[in-house]
Order: structure tokens, then sequence, then C-alpha cells
């Protein structure tokens, strides 16, 4: 029951956050994290990641452009930015490195 009404609870922070977006959810069992989807209004997908049980963004989170190019990989440890996050501008990779939580060039 309790892990029911925190997955209901993670759906509506979802929903909120991104009301405007087309998305598909999916609840992982194996990791208890919730897998979603974004897209753009031409079915282009948007963006990629998890989220923990609790609503917070966990893993590898990647971003592509409304042509499907990726523009942003970047990675959450229970909601709080880690590790090497990439971008692409104009075709160029910028690397930005997140250490406790404060982004480091």
């Amino acid at each position: 029951m309790k892990k029911s009404i925190s997955f209901l609870f993670a759906l509506l922070i979802t929903v909120v956050s991104f009301a405007q977006q087309k998305r598909v959810l999916k609840h992982n069992k194996d990791t208890n994290l919730i897998e979603v989807v974004y897209y753009h209004d031409n079915g282009v997908v948007s963006q990629t990641g998890t989220y923990t049980a609790d609503g917070k963004l966990h893993g590898v989170w990647l971003s592509y452009d409304t042509e499907g190019k990726k523009i942003v990989s970047a990675n959450y440890d229970n909601g709080k930015k880690v590790g090497k996050w990439i971008h692409w501008v104009n075709g160029e990779k910028k690397v930005v490195d997140y250490s406790k939580n404060v982004a480091s060039l």
C-alpha cells in the first residue's frame, strides 16, 4: 500500500511538472523507478529518464531537440546533479562536472 501511494505521488508530480508535454510513464518493478519518455509536439522524443518513487530525478536523463538530435546528457542521484553533464551547442560538445551538486567547468 505504501509503495502504491508513493508511486501515485510521483505520478502526480510528473503530471503537474510537465502538464503540457505528451509523456509515457512505466513503473520498473525491478529498480522501483518510474521510467518516463516526453515528446515534442511533433512526436519526436524530447527527454528520457527515471524518477524515484518520491518524484526525484535519478539516473541518466537525455534531452533531444525537435529533430531528434541529442542536446544534453545529464546524471542525477536522488534529485541531485552529479557527474559529468554533456551539452551539445551548435555541434560543439561542452562538459560540466557536478561535484556536490555544484557545477564546475
